[in-house]
């Protein structure tokens, strides 16, 4: 017996023969999936992932040339660049996001995962899991990838310079590559089985479900830490609608500059130029990268954009108790703390740029407030994503029926 982590309905889930998936029969929730599953591949691409890492981080990723000179740019390189010209913020959380947070989730995912094939269960592997879930969304190096391209291919359409990948770029390439596939080769609820079995309960029994492993437990209970991951058990997260309110106000209010104000300022042959994100976006369809433009777009924002308007409608629907689209509300929830993170292309794209574009005074690109503001959006809607608990949308409605 199982809680939907997305609905909150006490459903029983049998062993799944390979190839099939279940489920949640009121919100359509995916409960367990086999069908390309396994934990050995996941295993093998969470420690593949952290391995090329490494040299990800040290090597080169991209070298640029142009009248006889030349840069290249690390990782490091560029949150060093914005750090040192006191661009804090940006850099920190940069550098956590593509630098440090995919070191601790996949040495920590690989630790768990090998853990559990050889047999061992310490008490530290529930809690272990937990963590390496929770830093999944925070983790991006397939979005630092992605801001790679963006750079790259803006940067072989500027005449007289040349561009080459580095080993380094390749190697965080294959990490990226490895990190999604590690995502979808693991099942949640197969790991989390391996570590500790589920609960037995009755039908009847007043019950609370943990809101991370999904294991249902007496109601008396609530207040302890869950026996298997070790989170805080709770009926439902605490106070999720002021905090998710609170956050998407927050977000709303800064996502005016960071759309208003320059992304990037660049000095090119002596004249300052300065790019807000609708600056870029014309700029790369004038100039043909209308693919590169479509991506710029969806990433800085309509994502941003849908994020904040939905999170409000939610809101506002479990303030208003409303019964309608119950399923389909739950599955938008879902949906925009999936494409969250992809927000950061942007802010990313300023990382890989200011190192490459420093030619003294034929030209040099450094960043502005709109990035730091833009930054900030980005984290604030993914917390009230998290924050937000999507199974009070069926509390409301049935509050409201009864």
């Amino acid at each position: 017996m199982i809680a939907c982590p997305d609905c909150g309905l006490l459903e029983d889930v049998p062993a799944l023969a390979a190839g099939s998936n279940a489920e949640c029969a009121l919100c359509g929730a995916d409960l367990e999936r086999t069908s390309g599953r396994s934990i050995t591949a996941g295993l093998c691409c969470a420690l593949g992932t952290f391995i090329l890492l490494i040299p990800g981080n040290l090597l080169p990723l991209l070298s640029v040339g142009i009248f006889g000179m030349h840069n290249q740019n690390r990782l490091a390189s560029g949150i060093s660049m914005l750090w040192d010209r006191d661009w804090l913020l940006l850099a920190i959380l940069t550098g956590a996001f593509a630098l440090v947070l995919p070191f601790v989730r996949f040495g920590l995912l690989s630790a768990v995962l090998a853990t559990v094939k050889l047999g061992h269960r310490p008490r530290w592997l529930g809690p272990g899991y937990r963590w390496a879930l929770w830093l999944d969304v925070w983790a991006m190096p397939d979005v630092y990838l992605l801001a790679g391209f963006v750079g790259y291919f803006r940067l072989i359409h500027v005449s007289e310079m040349s561009v080459k990948v580095g080993a380094g770029g390749y190697c965080f390439l294959a990490a990226a590559f490895l990190a999604m596939i590690s995502r979808a080769s693991i099942d949640r609820r197969t790991i989390w089985r391996a570590i500790a079995p589920e609960a037995e309960v009755t039908e009847d029994e007043p019950t609370v479900s943990c809101t991370t492993c999904d294991l249902v437990q007496p109601l008396d209970c609530a207040g302890r830490d869950c026996p298997r991951c070790g989170a805080r058990l709770s009926p439902r997260k605490p106070y999720a609608m002021l905090r998710a309110t609170a956050l998407t106000i927050a977000a709303f209010v800064l996502f005016f500059p960071a759309n208003i104000l320059p992304m990037n300022t660049s000095i090119q042959l002596g004249r300052p130029v300065t790019y807000t994100i609708f600056k870029g976006v014309q700029e790369l369809f004038d100039n043909g990268l209308w693919p590169l433009g479509i991506i710029i777009f969806c990433t800085s924002i309509a994502i941003p954009g849908l994020k904040i308007l939905g999170m409000g409608w939610l809101i506002w629907s479990v303030r208003c108790r409303s019964k309608k689209h119950l399923a389909g509300r739950t599955k938008f929830h879902r949906f925009i703390t999936e494409i969250g993170r992809w927000s950061n292309v942007d802010p990313f794209a300023i990382t890989v740029f200011v190192p490459l574009m420093t030619f003294g005074s034929l030209a040099s690109s450094d960043a502005a407030w709109g990035s730091t503001a833009f930054i900030a959006v980005v984290v604030l809607t993914l917390l009230a994503t998290m924050c937000f608990d999507s199974r009070l949308i069926w509390d409301a409605a049935e509050s409201e029926t009864t």
